[in-house]
C-alpha cells in the first residue's frame, strides 16, 4: 500500500511539473500559427486588385495590426473577437520589426447576418493610435478614430488614426470599430520569444527577434518596395 501511494505521489508530481511546459508549448504553437496566418493575409492583400490604395499607403503606416481570423456569431450587431499580430515600421530606417501579439474584441458588425469570420488589417496611421496600442489595453472611440480604407477604383479616403480593411468570404465590407477593445497578448509574446517581453520591448526597443517572423516582415516590405 505504501509503495502504491508513493508511486501515485510521484505520478502527480510529474504531471504537475509537465503541465506548465505543455501549456507553454501550446501557446508557442498558437503564436507561430498566427504569424504564419498573418503572412498569408498580407500576401493575399498585396495582390488583391481592389486594394490599390492600401498598397500605396502601407509605407506611411506606423504599424499594421493583422487579425487573420476574427469570429462573429450574432445577427447584425453582436460580440466578436480574434487574435493577431502587430508589426511596426522604424521611422528612420523604414524597416519592419518583429511582431507583438494582440487581441481584438467586442466589435459591432453590420455587413452580413449569421456566424462568419473575417480577415482584418488595421493601418496605424497616427502617433496617438500607436501610443494607445503600447498600453496594455485601449478602447476605440472618441480619442482614436477609425475609418474604412477605400477599395476598388477609389483613390481618396477620409483619413483617420486607423484605416481599416476587413474581408469576409472574399469580399470587402464596412465594419464599425467603435467600442472595440484591443489588448496586448503578453502571454503569446512571451511564449513566442521564450521570455517575458512587453509590446514596447518588441515594437519600440527591438529587444527580441525571431527568424520565424522573417517571412512576415518580408511580405510587408515587398509591398512598400513595389510602390
Amino acid at each position: 500500500m505504501k509503495q502504491r501511494f508513493q508511486a501515485l505521489m510521484v505520478g502527480i508530481i510529474l504531471l504537475l511539473s509537465t503541465t506548465p511546459l505543455l501549456a507553454d508549448e501550446a501557446k508557442q504553437a498558437e503564436a507561430q500559427k498566427l504569424v504564419e496566418q498573418a503572412t498569408r493575409v498580407v500576401n493575399s492583400f498585396s495582390v488583391d486588385p481592389d486594394l490599390v490604395w492600401f498598397r500605396e499607403k502601407v509605407k506611411d503606416a506606423k504599424a499594421l495590426l493583422i487579425i487573420p481570423k476574427k469570429l462573429k456569431g450574432a445577427f447584425l450587431v453582436g460580440g466578436s473577437g480574434g487574435s493577431g499580430v502587430l508589426i511596426a515600421q522604424d521611422g528612420e530606417t523604414h524597416e519592419w520589426g518583429s511582431p507583438a501579439f494582440y487581441s481584438m474584441g467586442s466589435i459591432s458588425l453590420g455587413f452580413q447576418a449569421g456566424a462568419s469570420s473575417s480577415e482584418i488589417i488595421l493601418m496605424i496611421m497616427s502617433d496617438k493610435a500607436m501610443n494607445g496600442l503600447l498600453t496594455s489595453s485601449f478602447k476605440m472611440g472618441a480619442d482614436i478614430k477609425a475609418a474604412a480604407g477605400p477599395v476598388g477604383g477609389g483613390t481618396t479616403a477620409r483619413m483617420a488614426d486607423i484605416m481599416s480593411y476587413a474581408r469576409s468570404k472574399g469580399a470587402f465590407a464596412g465594419m464599425s470599430f467603435d467600442g472595440a477593445v484591443i489588448e496586448a497578448r503578453d502571454d503569446l509574446s512571451g511564449a513566442y520569444y521564450g521570455q517575458q517581453v512587453s509590446a514596447t520591448d518588441i515594437l519600440i526597443n527591438n529587444a527580441v527577434s525571431s527568424p520565424h517572423a522573417d517571412e512576415l516582415r518580408s511580405a510587408v516590405k515587398a509591398i512598400t518596395s513595389d510602390n
